[in-house]
């Protein structure tokens, strides 16, 4: 996989996500599953989704203790997902136990990348409330470091650090970036965004997208300017 548009399905109930994508017809966006869908509506989203035919992201954001973690990577595996995530923060000790869960009997696993600063947090943020006196760049670089050396596939990170992740961890090593918005648009809560083709410009692997396309008033015709935009 590699060079994507996930679209974001930040909905509350499983009416409300058949009914977006229902406007969709054949098509079968990358879809991204986060904590609100899959509280309210439990695993059977998930085998919904992928019953429909698309790639899925569930987006849960793991940080325990490494032997909580590798319990529910292996939970999470046995649903067929394609990309799940941790908190870099959680430690590489964290990270390996969640890659040793998430690898099936038979070797394969989802893809698994870990979360390094979230685009709603500044540097101010993170210094300030976080105590991380750090640069949020240095942070991200050395969370990023920190992921490929547990051997995770990369990491989410602002579209704005991809370049900088990509020299510090290789080109084979994705960037999956949220806080992306076409020209004009509202940040909503994100600090740290970009448009569609300047993420291409610098490096992001996916673009994760959500009220650009969910809340749009065509959200097929969004999603498709959104997957035209990134192409270049």
């Amino acid at each position: 996989m590699g060079k994507d548009v996930i679209v974001a399905c930040d909905f509350s109930s499983r009416e409300n996500l058949y009914g977006f994508l229902d406007k969709f017809g054949s098509k079968k966006p990358f879809l991204k599953v986060g904590m609100e869908l899959f509280y309210s509506e439990g695993p059977e989203i998930v085998r919904e989704i992928k019953r429909r035919g698309h790639k899925l992201f569930l987006d849960l954001k793991l940080h325990d203790i490494p032997n909580t973690v590798k319990k529910s990577m292996a939970a999470l595996s046995s649903l067929g997902v394609d990309m799940v995530n941790v908190h870099a923060a959680g430690t590489i000790a964290m990270m390996e136990a969640a890659l040793e869960g998430l690898t099936r009997p038979d070797g394969t696993r989802p893809l698994l990348i870990a979360v390094t600063q979230l685009t709603s947090t500044s540097e101010e943020r993170m210094q300030k409330e976080l105590l991380i006196g750090a640069s949020l760049t240095d942070t991200v670089i050395h969370y990023a470091r920190n992921t490929k050396a547990a051997g995770l596939d990369g990491v989410v990170c602002s579209p704005l650090e991809a370049g900088i992740v990509h020299e510090n961890c290789g080109a084979d090593f994705f960037t999956i970036t949220p806080g992306i918005r076409f020209a004009g648009s509202s940040a909503d809560d994100q600090v740290r965004i970009t448009t569609p083709a300047k993420a291409r410009e610098l490096g992001s692997d996916y673009i994760v997208v959500g009220r650009p396309i969910t809340a749009a008033d065509d959200p097929e015709a969004a999603y498709e300017k959104c997957l035209a935009e990134f192409a270049g």
